[in-house]
């Protein structure tokens, strides 16, 4: 990719570029979706100071980010809900020394953010948005591909995106099982299994087990609706991880709003003509 593209998502065009060698979108491009371009900046700010977003932006900067000040973090989540609290993308960067999130000046100037941020920002902004978004970003990875010959494994799941629901049995198949009071009350070995337990009912060893003759691992192998649920279940476990919620009780939760998830997300009329328009 170089270092600037635009992709259309819902009729707004949404500017990525390369920084710190990794994909970065914009987020004043995305709030356009939900205002006019004059209040973008609010939009950013009002989502920003919750304690939800503070809580996801914090632990992704644990993870990647070696010089990120914990100490700041922790004074703005203590305000975090209060009346006066006010925070903008500038002042979390320069008191916490955040690299998630950046300004840019110039023709494709704005607020942007890495992409695993870009994508929580568009849960903010709706659940269809983020779908879009994530449709349009996977194929502007394919054509990344296509010109450098790179075996990415988005390639994979944007296959998934043809993948085309007729009828309720595959829709049944499709939501994820309630799990069993026993099933609920175990621990499993990692949190991914643990995500997988809450969305595809099972964990990855099961899944290859069951699917020797398949390369790859589920996720590789989910639909697109089953990613963007996901996604949203690994911000929120991030979430109750912090909370000290039990692993069990995370299970559960975690299940329960797949369920909810993944049935608004097939039953939805705009997400049945996505799928039309990828099969044709």
């Amino acid at each position: 990719m170089s270092k600037n593209f635009t992709i259309q998502v819902q009729s707004i065009d949404v500017s990525v570029t390369k920084h710190a060698g990794d994909d970065y979108i914009c987020l004043t491009d995305m709030a356009k979706a939900r205002t006019d371009a004059a209040r973008a900046a609010d939009v950013i700010k009002n989502w920003i100071r919750t304690r939800t977003t503070l809580e996801f932006l914090g632990t992704w900067e644990k993870i990647y980010n070696p010089d990120f000040k914990v100490v700041e973090f922790d004074h703005f989540k203590s305000e975090a809900g209060l009346p006066s609290f006010v925070l903008s993308p500038s002042q979390w960067v320069e008191k916490t020394s955040a690299i998630g999130i950046f300004a840019k000046a110039g023709r494709y100037g704005g607020t942007y953010a890495h992409k695993d941020i870009a994508f929580e920002f568009g849960s903010a902004i709706s659940p269809e948005f983020k779908l879009y978004l994530l449709k349009e970003f996977q194929r502007l990875k394919a054509e990344e591909n296509d010109r450098l010959k790179l075996g990415w494994s988005l390639q994979r799941t944007l296959a998934k995106v043809n993948y085309v629901i007729h009828t309720d049995a595959i829709k049944e198949r499709l939501i994820p099982a309630i799990l069993s009071p026993k099933q609920t009350s175990s621990v499993y070995a990692s949190e991914a299994d643990l995500l997988n337990m809450a969305l595809f009912g099972m964990t990855a060893k099961d899944w290859r087990d069951a699917n020797p003759e398949l390369e790859g691992n589920m996720r590789d192998h989910a639909t697109l609706e089953q990613l963007v649920v996901l996604s949203n279940l690994e911000s929120l476990n991030s979430v109750f991880i912090r909370q000290g919620i039990p692993a069990s009780d995370r299970l559960r939760q975690l299940n329960e709003i797949a369920v909810s998830q993944m049935t608004t997300l097939l039953n939805h009329k705009r997400m049945q003509s996505l799928a039309d328009s990828n099969s044709s």
